[in-house]
């Protein structure tokens, strides 16, 4: 009787850990599917977003295209109308003309129909004026200007102006019919050449033609002649920033609330390859931190997708176009209540913790307006004190090939400081900034002042580095010094 009660004890033990683990089974099943579902709810939300994303896209895509089509439209209509016009007054004086011969046939009297003769005799009709000469040796390509200029064939005194156009274009050679932009027109061009200043060199080439024009009909065009923009072109990577800073193709704002508006994505993302839900902390700050108090833990955590290019005390952002050979120059401005600033050049193997001026990777001038002002040079944790002021804009000029790093005032073009390096890598235009906001000028050419200045300064045979903090005024007094 004893040994089946211990049996039947047994079977009830089994049983009961049996119905323990099925509980637990279900539990599990229960946890898993609530995992799933909010899962499925964060994937359909993020799906929404990015279809939502790609519709925002497409609709500025949508935008833009209109656009051009609306300009191209308003643009052939202009032309078309002023062909119209200039044919209705062909026509009215060609009818003018029609009538008085019409006349002078219905004149009987010699005499009188002599007079009428000689009339007609005086009357000179306007040719159609034939293509200028665009003589590419004659154009200019220079600070970022062009002047074109060109020739008529033959000497033609009824020529009342010209009409040039142009559009840029990545393309060598002749113009090509499709991927181009939109001819630009200048009109009532007196002369025969004509300058375009303050442009943006972000192609590689342009395409010019002109045509000439009297007072009765516009001629054909020339052959188009391009000509080449070469200049380095980039924006901001985002993907390289700080969390702290707003990048947007050529601006740099700093943002103290560090990425508070994604912490919900944060989660999402963070939830989206796991079954069970985890919990995440929220990330919080209040006010704007010192540049030397503020935690790297204090950060959220990296996620697929994130920025966490430069992180801690690094308030860093990179160009995205490395520069590997030849001469490059662009400008930097800052916002006027900017606290602290840095621009220079850096490896693309610059630390994440890394400041810029700090390593033997990067350099850079440094202005600092908080607590104290200081603008200094910096390299490999080395300090240069500038005993210049501060410029409105600052102008960088990079020879990579001949290792040198220089920076200007970008308005009188005094120099403020030159590096000699060596560079090994390929260097990216390097960005710093805490408490305030930096707007760059790209695609630009190298000065003409710039490349003077350097000229001078590498003909020079005493020491380089002796003149790295001299200015432009100093350089000259030198030059007559050593003359």
């Amino acid at each position: 009787m004893d040994s089946q009660k211990e049996a039947l004890q047994r079977i009830i033990s089994t049983l009961a850990n049996k119905n323990d683990e099925i509980q637990n089974f279900i539990d599990t099943l229960n946890q898993t599917l609530k995992g799933v579902q909010e899962n499925s709810s964060n994937i359909l939300s993020e799906l929404d977003e990015e279809f939502d994303s790609l519709y925002s896209i497409l609709d500025e895509v949508k935008e833009s295209m209109i656009n051009s089509i609306k300009q191209e439209q308003a643009r052939k209509s202009q032309e078309l109308q002023s062909q119209l016009s200039q044919c209705n007054n062909a026509l009215e004086n060609s009818e003018e003309l029609l009538e008085f011969a019409t006349r002078s046939l219905d004149i009987k009297e010699p005499e009188e129909f002599s007079k009428e003769r000689q009339i007609l005799q005086t009357l000179k009709f306007l040719p159609v004026p034939k293509a200028p000469e665009i003589d590419p040796v004659e154009c200019l390509v220079a600070d970022n200007s062009v002047t074109v200029a060109w020739r008529m064939p033959e000497e033609d005194n009824k020529i009342d102006h010209f009409i040039m156009e142009y559009r840029k274009t990545n393309f060598d050679g002749l113009p090509r019919v499709k991927d181009e932009r939109c001819w630009e027109v200048v009109d009532n061009i007196k002369g025969t050449e004509y300058t375009l200043s303050g442009l943006k060199f972000d192609s590689k080439y342009m395409n010019f033609r002109v045509r000439a024009c009297n007072k009765a009909v516009a001629g054909e065009f020339s052959d188009p002649v391009t000509l080449e923009t070469k200049a380095l072109n980039f924006n901001l990577d985002n993907s390289s920033s700080h969390l702290n800073l707003k990048v947007e193709d050529t601006c740099v704002e700093w943002d103290p609330t560090g990425g508070k508006g994604q912490d919900s994505k944060i989660k999402g993302k963070e939830n989206k390859g796991s079954v069970h839900v985890t919990s995440l902390k929220k990330h919080s700050r209040s006010g704007t931190p010192s540049p030397k108090r503020t935690s790297v833990g204090s950060r959220p955590p990296a996620v697929r997708g994130s920025r966490d290019r430069f992180t801690g005390e690094s308030y860093t952002v990179l160009g995205d176009t490395a520069i590997e050979s030849g001469q490059h120059y662009w400008e930097v401005k800052a916002q006027k209540d900017c606290k602290s600033y840095s621009v220079g050049v850096a490896y693309k193997t610059l630390g994440k913790f890394d400041q810029l001026g700090k390593t033997n990777t990067s350099w850079c001038i440094h202005v600092n307006n908080w607590l104290q002002n200081t603008f200094a040079a910096k390299h490999n944790n080395k300090v240069k004190a500038l005993d210049v002021a501060v410029p409105e804009r600052i102008g960088v000029f990079c020879d990579f090939d001949g290792g040198q790093l220089s920076f200007y005032d970008a308005n009188s073009k005094q120099l403020l400081y030159s590096f000699k390096a060596k560079f090994t890598q390929p260097v990216l235009p390097g960005f710093m900034v805490w408490c305030g906001g930096l707007s760059l000028s790209t695609g630009m050419q190298v000065p003409s002042a710039v490349r003077t200045l350097q000229k001078n300064e590498n003909g020079m045979t005493g020491s380089t580095s002796s003149l790295n903090n001299i200015t432009q005024s100093n350089m000259i007094a030198f030059y007559k010094r050593n003359a």
